[in-house]
Parts: C-alpha cells; structure tokens; sequence
C-alpha cells in the first residue's frame, strides 16, 4: 500500500492504477456491454461514492468510475489541472486499459463541464451525455458571501496545451484551504454510505493532493466558461443524446442576490444544458445534488435511456 503525504497509509484500490508517463490514474470497471459508461464525479467527490449506481449499471452494462489525478488513489498528475488536461489523463488511460467507445459520460456538478469539453475534444468517443446536477457556464457560487458567477476570476489566459509526462514545475502548491479536520467529517448525503465506503471518502477527503488538485481546478475553469459565454453557439454537441438531471430545489440563501433570483437563473441555467445538443432533455429529480447517493435510481434510469438512444440510433432503429 502506497504511503500518503498525510501520513496515513492508503487503503488498497478497488480498480486499476493506469500508469501515463509518471503518474497513475486509479480506474474501477465493472460488468459487460457496450457501449461503457464512464463517470467523472465533483469536487470532493470519488470513484467509490457511485458504488450504488456503479453496482446497479453493472448488471446491465459496463461502467468505470474514476478518480482524477490527486483525488483518492490516483497521484497528482501534470499542470496546470485543465479540462484539457484532465481529458488527456482519461482518454490515455482508457486507452491503456483497452476500454473501447464510444462511451457514455456521466458528468456531476464540477465534473459536467470537464464531460462537455471531452464531448468538444473527441466527439468521435461520445455515444451520449448525463448531466448530474452539472455546473454551467452561468451559475454562480457562494464566495465570502456573496453570489459570484463561475466564470469570474478569468484572465482571458489561453489554456496550455495538456500533456502526460510530469515535467519540472509540474508540482501544485499546497492550497490554503486545506483543513485537517475535513478527516473528522464527513457531510451528508455521504453519511448514508455503508461504513467502508464512509471511511475511504473521509480518508480520501483528508489529503493534501486533493486540495491542491482542486484548487488549481478552480483557477484554471473560469478561462472555459468564460469562453463559452463568450462564444455561445446553439448545439455545439450536435446531436449526441444528452439527458440533464437538475435537483428539484437549489437551497439558497440571500446573498448580494437575493435567493428567489439565484433559483431562478439555476433553473434558467439548468435548462439552457439541453440546449448543447439536438437531442438535449431536461429531467427534475427531487433529490439534491448528490443524486448517485440521494437517487440513484434517477441516474440509473438516465444512463439506461441514453444507451438505448445510442445503440437504437447505431442500429438504424
């Protein structure tokens, strides 16, 4: 077992560690069909938190859920943390593992628009898309209270081109918000998980890598949604089957803004996703964000549909 920069010693991985160059991507894949589901999870968030919709997808396809690089098992990988980047790791790694697509990508929240910008990379690898709560272009979070939109804080920086090898410079300073505490912790839906999944999601949250990790996330997706405000464009997914799951309420509070406005662009925002593509729809779920924990059914249902859109469309039915 790997020894953490914490100090802990790392459980053992429940898949695969794809070595690119330097780094290991930590990869778990379950069941047979075609064509596989690939799942990119949010902020704090990991490949062992879909076990319920992973187990359930298994029985009737293939799914690989995974931890991005610095997240969980998977080493911290080359910056800066880009969607490019981040698309690089997971194309080769598939690749590596003999994954075949086109895939089925299921995005939630911050792990939506690192999906769409793989959908924009290697369309020819899409079969179709869930959105899970996705974050947009649009949106806004709450930040030293007030409503701030995704998209500030961009430089208008052009993004570097990703690559695998780790070069010198590549390492991510530590980020400020990084709490040890977070080990002690663990917020709900993810206190509803069996106790050996609760305990690898609060070793998992408790290292440094992870911090840095999405940290350097943060600095580097305001240039994508500005750019894609900027530069809007009606179906820039052409007609990929697209599903896009929005928790029924957003749970805000009156910031600057006040909460009745902030529901009112989610839900704006939330709709305008379908919009990426020809065969874009729209589901309420009442559920929160974290739908793999609070409704996993929904998700299930989801990627079931859009397996079918893709292989009815293959087979000309």
């Amino acid at each position: 077992m790997a020894q953490q920069a914490s100090g802990q010693r790392a459980p053992e991985p429940r898949g695969k560690l794809v070595d690119l160059g330097g780094h290991r991507l930590h990869v778990y894949c379950r069941g047979t069909g075609s064509p596989t589901v690939i799942v990119e999870s949010g902020f704090d968030e990991f490949s062992f938190d879909w076990s319920v919709v992973q187990s359930r997808v298994a029985k009737f396809g293939r799914i690989c859920t995974y931890d991005r690089a610095g997240y969980a098992w998977s080493d911290p990988g080359p910056a800066p943390r880009t969607f490019a980047q981040i698309n690089v790791e997971l194309h080769d790694a598939l690749t590596r593992l003999g994954e075949q697509g086109p895939f089925v990508l299921v995005g939630h929240s911050f792990g939506g628009p690192i999906v769409r910008n793989y959908a924009m990379v290697y369309p020819e690898d899409v079969a179709g898309i869930v959105f899970v709560d996705a974050v947009s272009e649009d949106q806004r979070f709450e930040m030293w209270h007030k409503a701030v939109s995704m998209r500030d804080g961009a430089k208008g920086q052009a993004v570097p081109a990703p690559h695998e090898e780790i070069l010198p410079g590549d390492k991510l300073a530590d980020s400020p918000y990084f709490s040890p505490a977070k080990a002690l912790q663990i917020e709900p839906p993810f206190d509803r998980l069996p106790s050996d999944l609760r305990i690898l999601h609060l070793w998992a949250q408790s290292q440094r890598s992870l911090a840095a990790a999405e940290e350097n996330e943060r600095t580097w997706s305001p240039e994508y949604f500005a750019k894609w405000h900027d530069h809007s464009e009606l179906y820039p997914l052409g007609s990929i089957p697209l599903i896009v799951l929005s928790r029924e309420q957003g749970g805000f509070h009156d910031l600057d803004i006040s909460a009745i406005q902030q529901e009112a662009e989610r839900k704006a925002n939330q709709a305008r996703l379908t919009a990426l593509s020809k065969k874009g729809e729209h589901r309420i779920v009442a559920s929160g964000e974290d739908m793999q924990v609070e409704a996993p059914d929904a998700v299930v249902k989801a990627i079931q549909d859009v397996r079918k859109t893709f292989r009815g469309n293959a087979t000309g039915r």
